[in-house]
Order: structure tokens, then sequence, then C-alpha cells
């Protein structure tokens, strides 16, 4: 039997540089809070608490003074940065570059055109799309799925983006509703937002699918980018399964198979990946390729 884990899978080039930064910052041996876990996976953000990062909320972040923190890379709204101007934090930003430029060309759109509808295709709350929403001063509208494009007023400008890590087929469908339901006169202009690092990914990983007889897809459960990619994963082989880690691998999934692939989300680490990988081997003494 062989087992494989996906060569695309793991961090993506933003949640990389975050990371990298917060070791960086804890090598030097100073006080170090992050605003928000810095990636969506449990078994990462306890790996740098036992070096010593410190996570934070927002509430925690508006009371801390003279401190140092970590933007991690899905960005944050105008006012955490004026929170710490007066608060006399020091930000070690990590905003992931393709994140800072769409928060760039929203609020330019915003400054241009106030009255239209600035609409961003994004998970209500997810850290992303606070950020996006922040700078139209929490005007734009969000819209999760393709169904809720029908509370848009379509007699009035609509310009469409999209959270980095979203479906790049759903934003089209999105962007086909809006433009067959336009009233003349209003204007329509969308712009593709999604990261293609990310977009890539679901074709890779539809292939992999394919390939073995089981998939075990690492990913933590707040992942928003894990869940698509998981689907993803569960259409193409109905033998997949979520773990966030190796504890929670079913022996019953591995009898009766030839090949186990292994894969996982933009915020998986690679680490734990290859540990789930280990559990299978030692356990089950199967190949890894």
């Amino acid at each position: 039997m062989l087992i494989e884990i996906d060569s695309s899978s793991g961090f993506c080039f933003g949640v990389t540089t975050a990371i990298n930064k917060a070791e960086e910052e804890l090598a030097k041996g100073s006080t170090l809070y992050c605003l928000g876990d810095i990636v969506h996976n449990g078994m990462e953000c306890e790996r740098l608490r036992e070096m010593g990062l410190i996570t934070i909320d927002h509430a925690q972040f508006a009371e801390l003074h003279n401190a140092k923190v970590l933007l991690r890379a899905h960005g944050e709204p105008p006012e955490t940065y004026k929170i710490a101007e007066q608060n006399n934090i020091e930000i070690i930003d990590a905003t992931c570059p393709v994140v800072l430029q769409l928060q760039k060309r929203i609020k330019k759109q915003f400054t241009a055109n106030p009255d239209a509808q600035i609409v961003i295709f994004g998970k209500n709350g997810h850290a992303e799309v606070l950020g996006l929403v922040g700078q139209t001063r929490q005007r734009a509208i969000v819209i999760e799925h393709a169904d809720e494009v029908t509370r848009l007023d379509f007699t009035h400008d609509i310009y469409l983006y999209s959270q980095t890590t979203k479906s790049l087929d759903e934003f089209h469908a999105i962007i086909d509703y809006i433009q067959a339901h336009m009233a003349e006169g209003a204007n329509f202009q969308w712009f593709d937002t999604i990261c293609r690092q990310v977009a890539n990914r679901m074709p890779n990983i539809c292939s992999f699918a394919t390939k073995h007889d089981l998939i075990l897809f690492v990913s933590g459960r707040k992942s928003s980018n894990g869940k698509v990619l998981y689907n993803a994963c569960k259409e193409q082989n109905p033998h997949t399964y979520l773990v966030e880690g190796p504890d929670e691998i079913d022996p019953k999934w591995i009898s009766n198979v030839n090949s186990i692939g292994i894969c996982g989300a933009t915020s998986t680490p690679k680490w734990l990946m290859e540990q789930v990988a280990d559990r299978i081997k030692n356990n089950y003494n199967i190949e890894k390729k």
C-alpha cells in the first residue's frame, strides 16, 4: 500500500510570511501578541503559543498599551491602526500583499463613489472580510452565497469584489446574475480579486483526490478555505475524511485500501500532514511516497 502527501497543499505565501515574521520576533525574546489566530489551524497556533506568541482578541487589543502586536495575513480595518497609534502599539504587519492590494482598491473605489453599492463575495465575520468592509466605513454589502445576490439594488451602480480565498466558479455565477439583471443606466463593474495561488489549488486537489482509494484532508475546522477544498475533495472521492491531526484517524478507514492521499488547506502546515502520514505508516506498515 502507498501513502502520498499532495505537494501543492500547505501554507500559502501569505500565511508562510506571517508565521516567519512571528518566529523572527519571538526569537528576539520580546513579548509578542497576535491579533486573532495567526492561522486557522489549532495545532500550528499551539506550536507558536509554546514559543511565546500570545493571541488576543480585538477587545483585549483596545486595552493594550506600549506593546508589540502582529497583524496576521488576513488584514485589518483602518480602526485597528488608529487604536495602535493611540495606544503606542508597535505593529508587525503581516497582511498578505494580495489582501493589502485589495483593501487599497476597495478604499479607492469607495472614496471615488461612496453612493455606489460595493459588494464583497465573502464570508460574513471572516477576518479578511471585516478588513475589506472596514475600507468602506462598514457600508459594503457582503454576499456569502450566489443565491444572496437578489438582495442587491440593480437600479444603482454595483462594484463587485471577492474575498481572496473564495470559489472562482461561484464568483462567476454571481457576475452572470448581476449582468443579466442590471437596469438600464446603472453601471456594473467586477474585479477578479481571488488569489490564484489559492484558486489553482481547486483543480489540483480535485485531481489528487481521484488518484487514491482514501483521502485524509488535514485542516482546522475553522478554516474557510479548508471547508471549500475538503468539500471539493469529497465530491471527487466520497472516501474523503477531514482530520485536524493524527489522533483523529479512524482505523476503520484504513482497511481494504491500496493507496492513501493526504492533502490540506492553505492554513495546514506541512509538518502536520507529515505527522498524519507517519502515524499511518508506523501503525499500518504502509509505504510513504
